[in-house]
């Protein structure tokens, strides 16, 4: 089985622009190429989880976002980086697009795009690590079963604390984040030997 680094999509992998599906608008975080590199030489397959629920509040159309993803994923294979795939949640209970204004299981800090990508590409979540700027990320990939990372200082604005969300580590950027990742893996594999 494949093993992944899920990645948040906004304050994680891109710098922060609320509600972007405009590609021009799309600016890396720093270092994250770099980190994403280290991971994918590392054997890591590179999978994004985004909660958007801007479909679901009408601020862009789906057409929009697939646009996006095709940027993201073409910049990401520029930099020899393979995407294994993005997915999203649309929903938001609130949001006035009535089909998506509906209760999910696949919103973060759910963990039905997780269950998803392991379904469809065979990952092994337990092998596997969520990445992300906020607490909902920490909870979707512990829910998932994942281990996590937080980026600090991240976009966690309420830091509501419960078991689920407390991460199993901090990195301030995504390439600290890849290193600390590996060294994890390894401590796994090592322990797994020694058994």
């Amino acid at each position: 089985m494949r093993r992944a680094v899920f990645l948040d999509k906004d304050g994680t992998l891109l710098k922060d622009v609320p509600y972007n599906v405009d590609p021009a608008c799309v600016a890396f975080t720093p270092n994250a190429l770099e980190g994403l590199r280290e991971l994918v030489d590392a054997g890591f397959e590179i999978v994004v989880v985004s909660n958007q629920s801007g479909l679901a509040r009408g601020y862009f159309e789906l057409d929009a976002l697939h646009r996006l993803v095709k940027h993201l994923r073409d910049e990401l294979n520029a930099a020899g980086i393979p995407l294994l795939d993005f997915y999203f949640c649309p929903h938001y209970l609130d949001g006035g697009v009535l089909m998506y204004a509906v209760e999910c299981e696949c919103r973060k800090p759910g963990p039905g795009l997780f269950y998803r990508a392991a379904d469809e590409h065979g990952i092994d979540l337990s092998a596997s690590f969520m990445v992300g700027d906020i607490l909902d990320d920490v909870e979707a990939g512990h829910r998932a079963g994942c281990r996590t990372v937080l980026l600090s200082p991240g976009g966690e604005t309420e830091w509501y604390i419960t078991p689920d969300r407390m991460p199993d580590f901090f990195a301030p950027d995504l390439l600290a984040a890849a290193k600390t990742i590996k060294l994890a893996a390894r401590a796994v594999e090592g322990a797994r030997h020694v058994v």
